[in-house]
């Protein structure tokens, strides 16, 4: 058995999670490795990682400006040979344990502090491990080790080319997109059949707060279904159906990876956040996707990236008119947006890692290292 560690940051049930978790499923059908997913803070605090997780979704909910611009000057555009003492100090230490005692073949960071506190260690050279970073953003930030790491998995060839800007081996560079869970990667054509479209609006786990209000906002001229996934906001789920609106369907939080893959595989289109792994599955099934809202910090900056690159439509004008459904339907309906789409959407997949699955990747990685050592 093969041992690989993966290295999330949290225990919010963020991309980050649902990232490692998709890899380890599919590492884990051959029973060649044996993985473990561990969040250094919980593993160096305890309960101190509650504390932490819970402050930083209410700064992000009750104070988003601030936390947006500390975001882009302190990780995102400051320099990226920037040094971040505090998280050395409270925490290089205990990764320096964590390695120790458990000894993994591979390292597998899906959040960018961990990631920096691995490129510190092997600066040092006080870690041989093989280090790969797997980003969940449609961008980098300065947090994430570099130089030093030995493979990046990135979402697109535009974040390939700003590695190799920034001194990185094209070789160690993988275009894999952002990394999806294996039960959503069959796919189906989505040749329109019938009159109606169906729509899915969901919000993420820390996004619900506008979806109400969205929703409101809806007029459904009798073109659009809508089914809106609450996740597991019961208020939101309540409203909707007692509110008994003909063409709108409230759907709880699903657990299963095969009811939301079948979900995705009944719309047409999908309005929801520019988080990482829900664009990065919508773009595998090839959904057309609509940004209603974003959160401060990363989802403006992937939202402003996957606008440049043509793979998402921004529903920016919706609090100030209620007549929004027609921009949806003109865009839905438009044989040349559709067929402007198709082309962004064919160019994003002919660039992603197709000759071989991540996991024979990582299992001929871990067998070269294995006979080197």
């Amino acid at each position: 058995m093969k041992r690989i560690l993966f290295m999330p940051f949290l225990q919010i049930p963020s991309g980050h999670h649902q990232v490692a978790n998709g890899v380890i499923e599919s590492l884990q059908t051959n029973d060649l490795f044996e993985c473990e997913k561990i969040d250094i803070l919980s593993y160096s605090y305890g309960k101190v990682e509650v504390f932490v997780s819970k402050f930083y979704i209410k700064w992000i909910h009750l104070l988003p400006a601030f936390y947006s611009w500390l975001y882009k000057k302190t990780v995102y555009k400051n320099n990226e040979r920037s040094r971040f003492y505090l998280y050395e100090w409270l925490l290089l230490n205990q990764v320096e344990k964590l390695i120790k005692e458990k000894n993994p073949q591979l390292i597998i960071c899906t959040h960018a502090l961990p990631s920096y506190l691995l490129n510190l260690l092997k600066e040092k050279n006080k870690l041989s491990v093989p280090v790969i970073n797997i980003y969940t953003d449609y961008f980098i930030n300065h947090l994430w080790g570099i130089k030093y790491i030995d493979y990046h998995f990135v979402p697109t060839k535009e974040i390939k080319n700003e590695l190799i800007e920034r001194g990185v081996i094209p070789e160690n560079i993988l275009v894999t997109g952002i990394p999806i869970h294996p039960h959503f990667k069959d796919n189906i054509d989505r040749n329109k059949s019938n009159e109606i479209f169906s729509v899915l609006i969901c919000g993420g786990n820390l996004g619900a707060g506008l979806m109400k209000t969205f929703v409101k906002k809806l007029q459904p001229s009798g073109k659009i279904r809508y089914t809106v996934l609450c996740g597991k906001n019961q208020k939101l789920l309540n409203w909707i159906q007692q509110q008994n609106y003909p063409l709108i369907q409230a759907l709880p939080y699903i657990s299963s990876k095969e009811k939301m893959n079948k979900l995705y595989n009944s719309v047409d289109a999908i309005i929801t956040k520019p988080g990482g792994v829900t664009i990065s599955e919508c773009l595998y099934k090839k959904i057309p996707i609509f940004i209603y809202h974003e959160l401060p910090g990363q989802e403006e900056i992937n939202l402003r990236n996957l606008k440049k690159w043509g793979l998402v439509y921004h529903l920016d004008n919706w609090k100030k008119t209620r007549d929004f459904e027609q921009n949806i339907l003109q865009i839905l309906s438009c044989e040349n947006h559709q067929k402007q789409f198709k082309q962004h959407l064919d160019n994003y997949h002919q660039h992603l890692y197709s000759e071989q699955h991540i996991s024979v990747f990582i299992n001929k990685l871990l067998s070269r290292e294995m006979i080197v050592n």
